[in-house]
């Protein structure tokens, strides 16, 4: 008997091969697909363009020719250099990092606590513990404003005064604090499920050759979280820099040390604004946001696909 060829081969495994569609056909939905994801881009950009171009044309140029003309003269960056000087950007930024940069990493840290003893450990408060810390994302930060800021202008900071009067209203600590309760809910929850895809064979051999506790979770787990840690740190960086309400509501008796979203008030007028200074200052403001993602972007991908190829 000779052996089939690989023609009669491939009709005995199909005997009746599905029929193919039209190349054309299938074009039709990746056709589709770039249209929409060019139009976001697009639309995404359009805004951040027209502000750079805005920030470089003198006022008197807009004001001449309109907002939408083309520049009769040349572009320059004299409304940065005058944005910069007026609104002390400088010292705002000094300010943004005092606060931004300790809330961050406080957040991340007890996150990671929270996250490690609700996903590896049982006990009988266990879920009642992660839904509470999840709870405090479904509140409106514009609903407990009242008391908080009540409870800010009574409660004193014991181990030294973080403002002139001792109180927490006023004080970048206070703002750290706010910011601190009010991104544990989601890290949380963001950590704790990606640590409950961690195998626990991990941990047990860890236990097995005498590691505690907190050496588990350092030198075992918190290796394992760079990713959705990159991915939270870039998150929280541009959330809590561009924070204007905390900023604005807890620290306004305190200007000097307010972060730099507030800052851009110094360059609106009473009777008249000059928008291309405000573009100015705006985007010298999204510069460290932008510099954050660019640097974390891998990590920040990374994160955001975890278990995307999962079954």
């Amino acid at each position: 008997m000779s052996a089939l060829g690989s023609t009669e081969v491939d009709q005995l495994v199909h005997p009746h091969p599905p029929p193919s569609r039209p190349v054309r056909a299938r074009r039709w939905p990746v056709v589709l697909a770039y249209v929409v994801l060019i139009g976001a881009t697009a639309g995404v950009l359009a805004p951040i363009l027209w502000a750079v171009y805005t920030s470089l044309r003198p006022i008197s140029d807009t004001l001449e020719n309109g907002y939408f003309s083309l520049p009769s003269g040349g572009l320059t960056l004299d409304n940065y250099t005058t944005a910069w000087e007026r609104a002390d950007l400088g010292r705002y930024f000094v300010n943004t990092m005092v606060i931004v940069l300790p809330a961050v990493f406080v957040v991340l840290l007890l996150s990671s606590f929270i996250a490690y003893a609700v996903s590896r450990f049982s006990f009988r408060f266990n879920l009642a513990v992660l839904l509470l810390f999840t709870a405090g994302n479904l509140l409106p930060q514009q609903v407990v404003i009242t008391p908080l800021y009540l409870m800010y202008s009574k409660l004193l900071w014991l181990p030294f005064a973080l403002s002139e009067d001792g109180y927490w209203i006023n004080s970048q600590t206070g703002l750290v604090m706010i910011h601190i309760a009010f991104q544990m809910g989601f890290c949380t929850f963001v950590m704790s499920s990606y640590m409950k895809t961690i195998p626990g064979e991990l941990t047990e051999a860890a236990l097995v050759d005498g590691a505690s506790v907190l050496r588990q979770f350092f030198s075992v787990i918190l290796p394992l979280c760079r990713a959705p840690l990159a991915a939270l740190a870039t998150l929280e960086f541009t959330w809590i820099y561009n924070d204007f309400f905390w900023a604005l509501v807890l620290m306004i008796g305190n200007p000097a040390d307010q972060p730099i979203t507030t800052a851009l008030n110094s360059l609106t007028g009473t009777y008249f604004t000059n928008d291309n200074l405000v573009a100015a200052g705006s985007v010298l403001t999204a510069l460290p946001t932008i510099l954050v993602f660019i640097i974390l972007q891998k990590q920040f991908v990374g994160g955001l696909t975890l278990g995307a190829n999962k079954g």
